[in-house]
């Protein structure tokens, strides 16, 4: 199959942190059955992400976030991609991020058997090579119900 041309991408991610953050949005939505983060902020020295939760996390539930993130990443899964056309998106992806002009085809970036969405972005090509996810500190925002994560790879 000819690789399709996809929309253009406004900028350019660091492959580790990147899918470190797909990662992390998978252990979000098994862990709470939140929504990925709609805000998030992904630069190769640290990162930080929003997700929107009912109520904040205890300190042992952040703990088992970054366990559980770091679970996978040692788990050395591969890390693929794969052309679909919209009506053959499987169900549990989700495409309310998707562009207005998004194209009849889209790519769909799997971590293993664990996270699968549309995303046109650099990813690394195993899990090995992302490293160790480590908190840099959290922040509750009650009037939002709005929980964010902040972090680094080591």
């Amino acid at each position: 199959m000819e690789t399709p041309i996809l929309n253009e991408h406004n900028k350019a991610e660091y492959p580790p942190m990147h899918t470190a953050e797909h990662i992390l949005n998978q252990t979000m939505v098994r862990m709470y059955g939140c929504p990925r983060s709609r805000n998030a902020h992904i630069e190769r020295k640290k990162s930080k992400v929003s997700y929107e939760l009912s109520t904040c996390p205890s300190e042992v539930e952040i703990q088992n976030i970054v366990e559980a993130v770091n679970a996978v990443i040692q788990a050395n899964m591969p890390v693929t991609e794969e052309y679909v056309k919209l009506s053959d998106v499987p169900a549990e992806v989700s495409l309310e991020k998707l562009p207005a002009d998004a194209s009849e085809t889209i790519r769909l970036v799997r971590v293993g058997d664990y996270d699968v969405c549309a995303c046109i972005g650099a990813h690394v090509s195993n899990t090995s090579e992302i490293g160790t996810f480590q908190l840099l500190g959290t922040n509750w925002d009650e009037e939002r119900k709005s929980f964010r994560i902040r972090f680094k790879l080591v």
